[in-house]
């Protein structure tokens, strides 16, 4: 058998293709749309209750898919913990696990600070070690990897949330001073493929999100709504860290220490267990959309077969009687047709094969450049 040798650096070269395809999760899905709190058939809780999980169908079903899994945490330093909190007096709910839930988080997506072995906190901007804009306090969406494929795409990512009362999210409570009001829209407007508005850490790459747009004319904090930086978003690791303020526009839902200091806490976070907190933010959520991104590799192996090589077949039907059976006339130009390509390894060993849609004519009078891609 006669081999061809594939040249290195001619005719081998590699490509990326990267597919994107959009994933809309609306708030049916996420609340209500299979049973009635608290017996939603595509929820389900864990006997830990340190996080919740959210299928597209009943979770006992053989057709249902895990989209995402939501918890909530805060900071051994946040004024919701037990050491801080009232004084150190009458510690919240499962206050050991929210911190753990925060540290093991911000521990694999952003690691310890130079200084102190301690975790770095979250930050709400691009400089996550310069202690500003810290979220202490936060609710944390790990979406499936059967959703975000190899990662989210830069720039794609939204969430609508309700400001409003859990029964009511997405209409008006009151007034700038009273309540909360209608739904705002989080995305990461500033992110682009090119890396630019994103920041690399130990969890891969993030974005911030901000808040983009919202309903019912009532501002969440001071800043105006195009400004407001309430998130972050890791692409790589398909997580959307949001800030527990971002529910916050009222004096009455701030948390005081025993000096009387407001801190930017929601009560859920303290009173409530971590299943009743995911619960409470879970059925806020009007809508997620992003777009996900599949990263093809292709090596490239342009095979060359010279006029003067391969115009005959090995196969033992080719000859009959001592003659080619494609000649009828002994001063014929022998034919091959070409179906099938083999890449072999340095030793001859068969690695790879690779078909023809149809036969090609091959003789001494033509020469055919095959090009093999192999995916992964």
């Amino acid at each position: 058998m006669n081999y061809e040798p594939l040249n290195v650096s001619t005719d081998v070269t590699t490509t990326r293709t990267l597919l994107h395809e959009t994933i809309p999760l609306t708030g049916t899905i996420v609340s209500g749309t299979y049973g009635t709190f608290p017996n939603e058939n595509n929820i389900k809780n864990y006997a830990h209750g340190m996080f919740q999980s959210v299928y597209d169908y009943p979770y006992l079903s053989s057709s249902a898919n895990h989209i995402f899994d939501i918890t909530i945490g805060y900071d051994e330093s946040s004024f919701a913990s037990a050491s801080a909190y009232a004084g150190g007096a009458n510690p919240g709910i499962q206050n050991s696990k929210k911190i753990n839930m925060y540290n093991q988080h911000a521990q694999v997506l952003l690691g310890y600070t130079s200084s102190t072995n301690t975790v770095e906190i979250f930050e709400s901007d691009l400089n996550f070690a310069d202690n500003s804009n810290q979220m202490k306090e936060v609710f944390i969406v790990n979406f499936s990897r059967l959703l975000t494929k190899d990662q989210l795409k830069k720039g794609s990512f939204s969430i609508t949330l309700g400001t409003g009362s859990w029964a009511d999210p997405f209409g008006s409570i009151g007034g700038a001073t009273s309540g909360h009001t209608g739904s705002l829209i989080l995305s990461d407007v500033s992110a682009s493929a090119t890396d630019a508005g994103t920041t690399n850490t130990r969890g891969g790459d993030y974005g911030v999100l901000f808040v983009t747009s919202g309903s019912g004319g009532t501002a969440i904090g001071n800043a105006s709504t195009g400004s407001q930086a309430k998130g972050i978003v890791f692409y790589q690791a398909g997580i959307a860290i949001i800030t527990a303020s971002v529910f916050v526009n009222n004096s009455n839902d701030f948390y005081h220490n025993a000096a009387g200091t407001k801190y930017n806490v929601t009560a859920a976070y303290v009173s409530a267990s971590i299943t009743g907190s995911c619960d409470a933010i879970r059925r806020r959520i009007q809508n997620i959309s992003f777009n996900n991104t599949t990263e093809i590799n292709s090596t490239i192996y342009f095979c060359r077969v010279p006029s003067t090589k391969y115009n005959y077949s090995a196969n033992p039907t080719y000859t009959t009687g001592s003659k080619i059976r494609v000649k009828n006339n002994a001063p014929d130009t022998p034919v091959s047709y070409i179906t099938t390509v083999g890449l072999y390894s340095t030793s001859n060993e068969l690695l790879a094969v690779a078909k023809l849609s149809e036969p090609l004519k091959k003789d001494n009078t033509n020469e055919i450049t095959l090009r093999v891609r192999l995916d992964y």
